[in-house]
């Protein structure tokens, strides 16, 4: 030990603490990867990693199988598709048969009525007492919407916007938009048209009584479950101008106002000087009570 307390040189040969990393001191030196030599030297030597022949044969072995498995899969959607289109057809056939039986029970159903009113007609104009009894009925069926009326008024249309092409999915075609207009948006119309004073009001063909109601499923507008497509166009028996005149400065007017200027709905008023609208579906009263002052 020296006299300054540090220890003496031993002679040993003295090792750097950060020494060069071997990794390093190889990409300072060669340039290039061993690799490329390596390759160099198998093409001088005529031994080339890229064979023409092995290629073309494997290019050909996945051509043959890719035709095998599209074939299998065209072969495959061949056999379903006509057993696919007989259950459409079939289908069909069942819908067409069920809206058949609907409207021979319809029909009955309304022989059935006519008979109903020609026997109680019968039975009660005989006498003064039986045909006060009738007009009561009538007073009664004419604000139940139970009897066809007919005269002037005003038709509200609201249509959905028309489909916008849809380049992305050429398999489809004539899809339809998504229906803009919602059951909201009629009840609206027909809650505006009773405020203006309308008489008698019709979705469609469909009468608007006591218990009728409007709702959707779907993408399918139901006015007293029956389907109602666009456009709808809602009737009102009345005054004309009257009924306009107060339609327009109602709230149902102000929203569809807004819904034809935002979303692209169709939305017209027009006077008419005879409507026809039909009766609504008579339905079984099991309780009733009478309203004070009504």
């Amino acid at each position: 030990m020296s006299a300054t307390g540090v220890p003496a040189s031993t002679g040993a040969p003295r090792v750097r603490r950060n020494p060069t990393p071997s990794l390093l001191t190889a990409l300072l030196a060669e340039g290039l990867d061993p690799g490329y030599a390596a390759a160099a030297e198998d093409r001088a030597r005529g031994h080339s990693l890229h064979r023409p022949l092995h290629a073309g044969v494997w290019c050909a072995g996945g051509a043959l199988v890719l035709g095998l498995i599209f074939g299998i899969a065209f072969a495959q959607a061949a056999d379903r598709a006509p057993g696919t289109e007989q259950v459409r057809a079939d289908i069909l056939t069942q819908v067409d048969a069920a809206e058949a039986r609907g409207a021979d029970l319809a029909r009955a159903r309304d022989d059935l009525s006519d008979g109903i009113d020609l026997a109680r007609t019968r039975a009660l104009a005989g006498d003064a007492q039986g045909a006060a009894v009738l007009d009561r009925i009538g007073v009664l069926e004419h604000g139940a919407a139970l009897v066809p009326v007919h005269g002037p008024g005003i038709t509200v249309t609201l249509t959905d916007p028309a489909a916008r092409p849809d380049l992305s999915d050429r398999s489809r075609p004539g899809a339809a938009a998504t229906p803009v207009l919602i059951d909201r948006d009629l009840q609206a119309v027909v809650n505006g048209l009773w405020g203006a004073g309308a008489e008698a009001v019709a979705v469609g063909n469909v009468r608007i009584g006591p218990g009728v109601t409007i709702r959707q499923a779907g993408g399918a507008m139901l006015v007293d479950n029956q389907p109602v497509p666009s456009p709808y166009v809602v009737s009102a028996i009345g005054q004309p101008a009257r009924l306009q005149t107060g339609f327009v400065v109602s709230d149902a007017y102000q929203r569809m106002s807004g819904v034809a200027q935002l979303y692209g709905a169709g939305f017209t008023i027009a006077e008419n000087d005879d409507i026809s609208l039909p009766a609504a579906t008579a339905r079984e009263i099991r309780s009733a009570r009478e309203v004070m002052g009504q």
